[in-house]
């Protein structure tokens, strides 16, 4: 089973990576971008065949390592 995990960060928190492409897409002459947010996609392979089970896992797996949930939230997609 595949597994996809979106993190981003929370509303709210300063995100400077994002503010340095909103920066640089100005000056490359994309106006009227008011706002980046930037995250990152986890992709997993996963020997789990019970999505029950794979869901709890992946969501283990972002507590403790993949997302630092203070400032961060995630979502988790199951193929």
């Amino acid at each position: 089973m595949k597994a996809r995990v979106h993190v981003m960060l929370k509303e709210g928190v300063l995100d400077p990576q994002g503010e340095a492409v909103r920066h640089a897409l100005g000056q490359l002459g994309f106006e009227g971008v008011e706002q980046v947010r930037q995250g990152k996609v986890i992709e997993l392979d996963l020997a789990e065949t019970d999505a029950a089970k794979a869901r709890e896992a992946v969501t283990q797996m972002c507590e403790k390592l993949l997302a630092n949930t203070v400032i961060e939230s995630y979502s988790v997609e199951l193929n």
